[in-house]
């Protein structure tokens, strides 16, 4: 008979029988069921819960990533979260592993078995994006239009130590910009200074967009660009050269996070004298703030046009006024080839980070293939809004939210018949993806050469743009609508304007 809970009813018979354990099981009559002892859970370290607030603040971040990526001609992709193991090696070596969560199967025998063998899972939780989109690439390399333009935002893992603005569960933006029409052609530095600047600077403008549609001015924040070639150059003139190179570039990474004795030691131990290269780089860095046009010492000569052409399409995009050419920065992954960038912010690490990287598909198994891009992580970016004051909160994130997105659809596709226009139209797209004077939107130009309108006509049409604009002169502009309406003139200065009444309706 159970035990009653009532301390007033009447008193049962006792015997040792009823004071040994029942043979029945709990739950059973004569045998209560053993109430379970209480536990308490959290979330495991690096990661968080999204409850509704937490939720509205993240799709708030990915939304603005999105928006950005479609007004800039981005179109967007993703992979698994589970990749191969052995991806991550192609780019990064063996060491990579020690950074990831590894993933295998139980009910694998094949999985079990190498696991016990090497200690190495054969699938791990994707840290980064680079090689999902490199392996992607190498895959339908002879299908993909030139340029293709892609981005992604989604969940990352990093098996390491959480700290402010590093979890190891995070979300991430990726921006890439891969192929460009002309470039196997380029014969002189000035062509390919002309070539992969364009693609380089559009990756920084859409980066700045983001920025500014957050709220953010370049007051708060400076987008370091740095050219990788340069900085070699430097490394190797002050005795970090060879095996020492690469050494040197992961320290100058991690620079910031070091404390100067750990820097200084460490750079002697690879015979390199870091005062020195401090100096060249000070030096160096004011030269070509200057328009040098040329570097050279005892192993390099390097043509700096590149430079110059970049600070170029900076000033036509209208984002110069975030741009501070540093060539401290180095990014260390070994594979960049050419200009590279950090967003820094006072108190904070990079809120974001890329650079050109030229040969990196064809380690994939893809034909050689020019590529430029960037990754930036939700948690520095909410910490640096959050430090601003510039997250919304209650009725404001939800008004926010409930703003119409970015058109997938390109609202506007730009292009002239005459070359001495091609800056014209680039500060139109520009002025059109910014919004100025008007809401957003989603604007294209043509990458090929061809200067035959029926043909860029076309092009507009395959690629579903609304309206077809036709800069005739510096001073206007003819609008084509796509679907229906009149084909109108206007001036260019009322263009901008114009197309977002003509979209709108």
């Amino acid at each position: 008979m159970p035990e009653p809970d009532n301390a007033n009813s009447p008193a049962q018979p006792t015997n040792k029988a009823a004071n040994r354990p029942s043979d029945k099981p709990a739950g059973t009559p004569g045998n209560p069921p053993r109430k379970p002892a209480k536990r308490s859970f959290q979330a495991p370290k690096g990661t968080r819960d999204w409850y509704p607030a937490d939720a509205n603040l993240r799709r708030y971040i990915t939304e603005a990533w999105r928006n950005a990526s479609i007004r800039h001609g981005f179109e967007e992709i993703d992979g698994p979260t589970l990749e191969d193991a052995d991806l991550y090696k192609v780019k990064s070596g063996d060491g990579i592993l020690a950074e990831m969560f590894g993933v295998f199967s139980g009910k694998s025998p094949e999985d079990v078995a190498q696991v016990r063998e090497t200690g190495e899972a054969p699938l791990v939780l994707r840290p980064e994006f680079t090689p999902t989109l490199a392996r992607m690439v190498a895959a339908r390399a002879a299908q993909l239009p030139k340029p293709t333009k892609w981005f992604t935002a989604g969940p990352f893992f990093r098996a390491e130590r959480p700290q402010r603005g590093r979890l190891r569960e995070f979300l991430q933006w990726n921006v890439d910009f891969i192929g460009l029409p002309g470039f196997e052609d380029a014969s002189t530095s000035d062509d390919f200074a002309r070539i992969t600047s364009r693609a380089d600077s559009e990756c920084v403008a859409c980066c700045v967009d983001l920025l500014r549609s957050t709220g953010l001015a370049s007051a708060d924040v400076k987008i370091r660009v740095s050219y990788r070639p340069m900085v070699v150059a430097l490394l190797d003139e002050t005795g970090a050269s060879g095996h020492a190179r690469e050494a040197a570039m992961q320290l100058l990474d991690r620079r910031s996070k070091l404390p100067a004795e750990r820097m200084a030691e460490a750079a002697s131990e690879l015979g390199w004298n870091i005062d020195r290269f401090d100096e060249l780089v000070n030096q160096q860095t004011s030269a070509i703030i200057r328009g040098n046009q040329f570097y050279k010492n005892a192993g390099y000569e390097i043509d700096l046009s590149i430079v110059s052409e970049l600070q170029r399409r900076f000033e036509e995009l209208g984002c110069v006024d975030w741009i501070e050419w540093d060539l401290s920065i180095v990014r260390g992954l070994a594979y960049y080839t050419g200009m590279v960038f950090e967003v820094i912010a006072d108190g904070e690490r990079a809120v974001a980070g890329g650079g050109r990287y030229d040969n990196l598909i064809e380690l994939f198994g893809g034909p050689p293939t020019p590529a430029v891009g960037f990754g930036m992580g939700d948690v520095v970016l909410t910490n640096l809004l959050r430090d601003k004051g510039l997250l919304p909160e209650g009725a404001a994130l939800l008004e926010s939210l409930s703003a119409p997105p970015a058109s997938s659809r390109p609202d506007a596709f730009v292009f002239t018949a005459d070359d001495a226009l091609d800056p014209i139209v680039r500060r139109l797209v520009a002025d059109l993806r910014r919004g100025t004077g008007h809401n957003p939107l989603h604007a294209r130009h043509p990458y090929k050469a061809t200067r035959n309108i029926g043909k860029l006509l076309k092009e507009a049409a395959a690629q579903h743009a609304r309206v077809a604009v036709i800069i005739e002169s510096d001073t206007t502009a003819t609008l084509k609508p796509l679907d229906a309406g009149e084909q109108t003139q206007c001036a260019l200065a009322d263009a901008a304007a114009v197309i977002a009444r003509l979209v709108s309706r």
